[in-house]
């Protein structure tokens, strides 16, 4: 007796489980080494107009310190007392050749707390002082402001 053999044809629908598992793993890790990326502590920058680029800022040696909202100071993401940013910071200087301090702050932090950070990185021997802010987008003449349009 012959035996009948048959051929399946090909299979026109699209398997998107495997697609799925890897986007659902590729949105878990991006989302746990997000937060890791960052450097320092996270602050609510002042708005100005006319900012200074300090491209420098975001390298990898850079001294950066963070005033807070609650006025803590931090060095990098490392929380630090009043009276020892002028000997760190001096420590972190003595082997660099561009001896540039950033001082980042958020816009809510109380004004004395940030003229006596910059006060004490002053006393540190540095050769500039960088204060981080953010660009503002200016407004055309006759706009009205967002929300009032």
């Amino acid at each position: 007796m012959a035996k009948k053999t048959t051929t399946l044809g090909a299979v026109s629908d699209i398997n998107v489980t495997p697609m799925v598992d890897v986007m659902l793993v590729l949105l878990i890790i991006f989302m746990v080494i997000t937060p890791m990326l960052q450097k320092g502590v996270s602050v609510d920058l002042a708005r100005v107009q006319n900012p200074r680029s300090m491209a420098d800022a975001d390298k990898e040696d850079a001294v950066v310190l963070a005033v807070s909202r609650d006025g803590k100071t931090y060095l990098g993401s490392t929380p630090i007392q009043i009276d020892q940013i002028t000997s760190t910071v001096r420590e972190r200087l003595t082997n660099k050749l561009d001896k540039t301090v950033y001082v980042k702050s958020d816009a809510r932090t109380r004004y004395g707390d940030v003229v006596t950070v910059v006060d004490d990185v002053r006393a540190a021997g540095v050769d500039a002082l960088g204060l981080l802010t953010e660009r503002v987008e200016r407004r055309t003449a006759g706009t009205a402001p967002e929300g009032l349009q």
